[in-house]
């Protein structure tokens, strides 16, 4: 048996999110089938990072075993079989204990918004209209990677045995015609992303105080954030693994 990793890249829309579940279609379900059809056996996938539904990726992985020599030429074939939103970008050999969530080191997410009414942004950015006092935005970003208890930004009935996050880098920039938030970290909680963004809008539109943003993080706390951002408007942009990690196809 081999272990590949598969780069996937997808428009979220559609889709009620990336890890598979009971009669729902998801990003998941899509590539196992379509490498079923592929191959002619059944595939079972494990994700490094999901994403919730509406929610689009640039960059994501799958692993999975295999006794089948994949060759590069045959992502064509995989491309065609899968739906127009959702593409394999690359296929990895690794070692067989490598694991493509526990393994990185990093990943990388943007949130997208724009101002002015664009028919073309609103199924992959967050309309939002309000003024904004873009100091106010900086300054509550530039706080986030002094915090280590990330509680108040984590949706409920979540699994995880630790809330505990290292953020890397987190700003605010405008790209293109949108206004975007992008933050690093080696992981993230459920809906935290969502929740960081809204409650920052929050003190950039004189609502609460950077003071009191300070607090719901501090509260450690869901129900002081607030978690109305859309998901389409997010993207996870990159996971990171270790320089040489992931290996080339043979195509011998």
């Amino acid at each position: 048996m081999r272990r590949y990793f598969l780069e996937v890249t997808y428009k979220g829309t559609r889709y009620s999110g990336f890890q598979v579940q009971t009669n729902a279609i998801t990003i998941q379900s899509e590539v196992e089938k379509a490498l079923t059809t592929l191959f002619r056996q059944p595939f079972s996938l494990t994700g490094s990072s999901r994403t919730d539904a509406g929610v689009h990726a640039f960059q994501n992985f799958f692993h999975f075993d295999t006794d089948i020599f994949i060759r590069q030429e045959q992502l064509y074939n995989l491309n065609a079989i899968l739906p127009s939103d959702i593409a394999v970008k690359g296929i990895y050999p690794v070692e067989n204990q490598s694991h493509c969530r526990f393994d990185a080191v990093s990943r990388e997410y943007k949130y997208f918004v724009y101002k002015e009414k664009n028919p073309f942004l609103q199924e992959t950015a967050w309309y939002y209209p309000f003024k904004l006092d873009m100091d106010i935005l900086q300054n509550a970003a530039a706080i986030i990677p002094g915090y280590k208890d990330f509680t108040s930004f984590s949706k409920r009935n979540t699994q995880v045995k630790t809330f505990i996050c290292d953020i890397k880098y987190s700003s605010w920039a405008y790209e293109n015609d949108c206004l975007v938030f992008t933050v690093i970290s080696n992981r993230f909680l459920r809906g935290m992303v969502r929740g960081l963004v809204s409650t920052m809008f929050k003190t950039a539109r004189n609502i609460i105080s950077i003071d009191q943003f300070r607090e719901i993080i501090e509260q450690q706390d869901c129900t002081k954030a607030d978690f109305a951002a859309p998901p389409q408007g997010l993207y996870l942009v990159k996971v990171n693994y270790k320089d040489d990690f992931l290996g080339k196809v043979d195509n011998g």
